[in-house]
């Protein structure tokens, strides 16, 4: 081998994403693991459903043991163009309306904790007073 590192794009990896041909991306590298399906402990369902983005946060949230690190080694294939893998679609609100939505809530709570003492003190006061009315 001539040391030369294949890289692929997410485009290119994307159509390995089935039981006779699957490839996943994890921390910057592409690994063909269709030889491994029949033996992840997981199942091959959570391998493929896994394909097609970047898989490194499904594979560190099992959190896998060093020797499943090391497997990995021997599926190695090349490395992925990270341009081609999409940024983080992670809903992220719009700074005004979140602020407000901060300020509104501590707001509620500050006004409950006014006015539930003073409902229940309320409710006392007229029972209280509902049953001397009652006996007199």
């Amino acid at each position: 081998m001539g040391g030369e590192t294949k890289v692929y794009t997410l485009a290119e990896v994307a159509p390995h994403n089935n039981n006779k041909d699957c490839w996943l991306v994890i921390s910057g590298k592409v690994y063909d693991v269709t030889k491994f399906l029949d033996d992840h402990p997981g199942g091959d369902e959570v391998l493929l459903a896994a394909t097609g983005k970047d898989a490194t946060d499904d594979f560190e949230d099992v959190g896998h043991s060093s020797s499943a690190r090391a497997m990995l080694d021997e599926y190695y294939v090349g490395d992925i163009d990270s341009a081609t893998i999409p940024t983080k679609t992670k809903y992220t609100p719009p700074n005004q309306p979140h602020y407000n939505q901060d300020k509104t809530s501590e707001f509620v709570i500050k006004l409950l904790q006014f006015l539930v003492p003073l409902i229940i003190l309320g409710v006392a006061v007229g029972i209280r007073f509902y049953t001397k009315q009652q006996s007199a």
